[in-house]
């Protein structure tokens, strides 16, 4: 009889032991390993994990920020690319070219070329600068722009010695040209004095642009 008291007070003894020892560990804060004597050999690999883990953290953090600023200037770079690219930014831009270029061949030829003459060389120029065609070409069509019954093959003709000047960067007397014209009504002209002036004043046009962008 005693020894089933002895029994039945151990497995109590037990059983309590393991509830408070069950109740310790259900209450023990989450740094409860927290190494409050730092001279503890323990305590070094506590504090190099934490730096582990604070380092990760930071570069985790550093890596976001590098992502995040990359898209936002990105988004910057595709805004400005609208923006170049939108059809009003650029007719304005090109309409400003153009009448900057008018006021030029207004103030160089006013005197012996209509203005609407002038005007339309002026557009057309503009329009087609730096597009894939030979300098030729383009001259070939301001000129056309004028005198549209021309013959393409005539009129390259009378361009090839300024086509030839522009990619030499030879400078032609253009004044000399305009001065066999000078006080003469335009309106008089042939046809043929008429595309010679026009084939010169396109090709001042031209430098004009390009001297215009090399300042830039």
């Amino acid at each position: 009889m005693i020894k089933k008291n002895n029994e039945s007070k151990t497995l109590n003894a037990l059983s309590s032991q393991m509830e408070l020892e069950l109740l310790d560990t259900l209450l023990q804060p989450e740094d409860g390993t927290y190494p409050w004597n730092p001279a503890d050999d323990e305590s070094d690999a506590y504090f190099s994990e934490l730096e582990q883990q604070f380092a990760i953290e930071e570069l985790l953090t550093n890596e976001e920020l590098t992502t995040k600023s990359q898209a936002f200037y990105g988004h910057l770079d595709s805004l400005w690319d609208q923006v170049v690219t939108n059809s009003h930014y650029t007719c304005n831009t090109n309409q400003s070219v153009v009448d900057h270029l008018q006021l030029i061949l207004n103030s160089a030829f006013a005197a012996n070329v209509p203005q609407a003459w002038l005007k339309t060389i002026a557009q057309k120029a503009t329009e087609i600068f730096a597009t894939q065609q030979s300098i030729g070409e383009e001259l070939v069509q301001c000129v056309q722009s004028v005198l549209p019954t021309w013959d393409t093959d005539d009129l390259l003709v009378l361009a090839r010695p300024f086509a030839y000047a522009m990619r030499s960067n030879e400078s032609r007397d253009v004044k000399s040209i305009i001065d066999q014209v000078n006080n003469r009504d335009w309106a008089t002209l042939s046809e043929l004095e008429q595309a010679k002036v026009s084939v010169a004043i396109a090709y001042y046009a031209f430098r004009q642009i390009k001297n215009s962008q090399s300042e830039e």
